[in-house]
C-alpha cells in the first residue's frame, strides 16, 4: 500500500510505502495543489480510557465483545494503542474485570491494541475533592497481597497504578510496585510536599491528570501541585479537553514541566458519547451536559471523567500553550510510549504501520482552538477506520 500525505512534523508531502505491517519507504514528493492532503502521524497512544458510549471497564457486565467495541471507537479517534483504565471498586469487581480484559487480550486484534492496564485506585485518598468521583466506601490502604491477586487476574498486564502517596505504608508499597515493573503514578492524593518527594524517591514516575482529582481549596504554597511540577523525575498526565483545566493552567503546567515531560490523556468514561442526560456509572450518577461536559449529577462543577478524545487535547494544547503540532503530537505518541517502554511509532522505514491521517481545521470563532478531525486510521498497515480515497494507491 502507498499513502500520500503531509508529515505532521515538517508539513512535507511524502509517499509512504507500507509492506508487511511496517513502513517500507518514505519519499518526498511535490505537493498536489488540487488535492487537500491530510496530515499523517504515528497512531496515538492514550494511557487513560475508562470506557465509552455505555461501556465501562469497571462494570461487572464487561465482556470481550464490549472491549472490542471500545477498540473500534478508538479507531475513529486515531488511537492505535491505549490503556483500559479501572477505577476504585470492590475487589471482586476489579478482579472480574481484569480477568475479562486479560481474556480479551488473547485475541491478537485486541491484544496488540492494549498497551497495558491502568489501575486508578483503589489505594487513593478518601477525602472529598481528592477522591474525585471515586466511591469513598471503596477507597482503601495499599495492600500488596491484594495487588498481587489483581495482577495475577490481569495476567500481568497492569502497567500503571495511580495511588494516593500519603497513605499508610505507601512508600514501601511504591518501592515494591516499581520494582515489579509497574509504573506508579501519583493521583487522587492529599499528600504534603514531603510525602510527594518520598514517593518519587521510592520510584513514582508519573502524575495522573495533574491538577484534577484535587481539593477545591489548597494552601497557596505548601500543597501537592508544586512539588509534582518541580520534580523532573515525574512526567505529568494532562487532560486538555477544555473542561478539566483552564487554558492558562495548561499553559503554565506545560511550560513548567516542559513538553518533553508532559503526556496527553483523554480520561474518557462510559457515558462519553451519549446524548445529554443523566446516567448511572460505576463511579456515581453522572450527567452529560449540553456542551459534552461530564459532571457528578445534580451540579455543574465537579467533574466525573471526560467525553472528548485525545485529538481534542492535541488541538487544545497547541492553542493554550502556544506550541507546534509536532510538539503536541509527541505528547500523545512518543512520551507515552517512552513511559511504557513500548516500541514508539514513527514515520521512518521500519517503523510500525500504525498511522493516523487527520486534518487540523482552524476554528471559525476567533480565539478558539482548531479541531482535530481523523480521516483514517491504520493498524499494521491495514485501514481500520475511514476512507483512503485520494491518498492511497496500490495494495
Amino acid at each position: 500500500m502507498e499513502l500520500l500525505a503531509r508529515r505532521f512534523d515538517t508539513d512535507q508531502t511524502v509517499r509512504l510505502e507500507i509492506a508487511d505491517g511496517r513502513i517500507a519507504r518514505v519519499t518526498a514528493v511535490e505537493r498536489r495543489r488540487s488535492v487537500e492532503l491530510p496530515r499523517v502521524a504515528p497512531g496515538l497512544i492514550d494511557l487513560q480510557v475508562n470506557g465509552y458510549r455505555g461501556t465501562e471497564f469497571n462494570s461487572p457486565e464487561l465482556t470481550p465483545e464490549k472491549i472490542a467495541g471500545v477498540v473500534r471507537v478508538m479507531d475513529s479517534f486515531g488511537v492505535t494503542r491505549f490503556c483500559p483504565t479501572l477505577t476504585t471498586e470492590h475487589f471482586d469487581v476489579l478482579h472480574g474485570c481484569l480477568r475479562t480484559i486479560a481474556e480479551a487480550c488473547r485475541s491478537p486484534e485486541i491484544g496488540r491494541r492494549i498497551a497495558g492496564i491502568h489501575l486508578e485506585g483503589p489505594y487513593i485518598s478518601s477525602e472529598d475533592g481528592a477522591r474525585g468521583a471515586h466511591p469513598r466506601e471503596h477507597c482503601r490502604e495499599p495492600d500488596w497481597d491484594e495487588f498481587e491477586r489483581l495482577q495475577a487476574a490481569a495476567d500481568g498486564r497492569i502497567r500503571i497504578l495511580t495511588m494516593g502517596v500519603e497513605l499508610d505504608a505507601a512508600t514501601d508499597f511504591i518501592r515494591r510496585t516499581a520494582d515489579s515493573g509497574v509504573i506508579v503514578a501519583i493521583g487522587h492524593t492529599a499528600a504534603n510536599p514531603a510525602q510527594i518527594r518520598a514517593a518519587v524517591d521510592a520510584g513514582a514516575r508519573m502524575s495522573t491528570h495533574l491538577g484534577n482529582g484535587s481539593h477545591p481549596t489548597i494552601h497557596r504554597l505548601s500543597n501537592y501541585i508544586w512539588p509534582q511540577l518541580a520534580d523532573d523525575r515525574l512526567v505529568a498526565g494532562l487532560i486538555a479537553d477544555g473542561h478539566h483545566l483552564p487554558p492558562e493552567v495548561v499553559k503554565t503546567f506545560v511550560r513548567a514541566k516542559t513538553p518533553e515531560r508532559c503526556i496527553l490523556v483523554s480520561d474518557l468514561v462510559g457515558p462519553a458519547g451519549m446524548p445529554p442526560g443523566r446516567y448511572g456509572s460505576s463511579l456515581c450518577d453522572v450527567e452529560v451536559l449540553s456542551d459534552g461536559k461530564l459532571v457528578i449529577a445534580g451540579q455543574r462543577e465537579l467533574l466525573a471523567g471526560a467525553s472528548r478524545p485525545i485529538g481534542t487535547g492535541i488541538a487544545n494544547v497547541m492553542h493554550y500553550a502556544e506550541i507546534g503540532l509536532d510538539v503536541a503530537v509527541r505528547m500523545a505518541v512518543d512520551h507515552p510510549a517512552e513511559l511504557l517502554g513500548i516500541e514508539p511509532g514513527g514515520l521512518q522505514p521500519g517503523d510500525p504501520g500504525d498511522l493516523v491521517l487527520f486534518d487540523l481545521r482552524e476554528s471559525s470563532q476567533p480565539g478558539e482552538p482548531p479541531t482535530f478531525e481523523v480521516r483514517a486510521t491504520l493498524v499494521g498497515g491495514e485501514p481500520v477506520f475511514g476512507r483512503l480515497e485520494g491518498v492511497a494507491a496500490g495494495g
